[in-house]
């Protein structure tokens, strides 16, 4: 079910707002939501990284590399 959210923002961000809709021809409401989806992954992908972190510290995997290390 789609629901309706009223937000206020701020006139320069509805300025560039309206610009990119129309540059990439897109329905502002498209650009919002993407842009709300996107955040919302990046807030959970942070949350289980918080998690996840001392365990792996705890196994010596210190950063990407170490990752790749690991796969390859």
């Amino acid at each position: 079910m789609n629901q309706t959210l009223t937000i206020r923002i701020p006139d320069d961000l509805r300025k560039d707002l309206q610009e990119l809709s129309r540059s990439e021809n897109k329905p502002a409401s498209d650009i919002v939501r993407d842009s709300l989806k996107r955040y919302l992954a990046i807030h959970r992908f942070r949350q289980l990284r918080n998690v996840a972190l001392p365990f792996a510290e705890a196994q010596g995997i210190l950063s990407d590399e170490d990752v790749f290390g690991i796969i390859s």
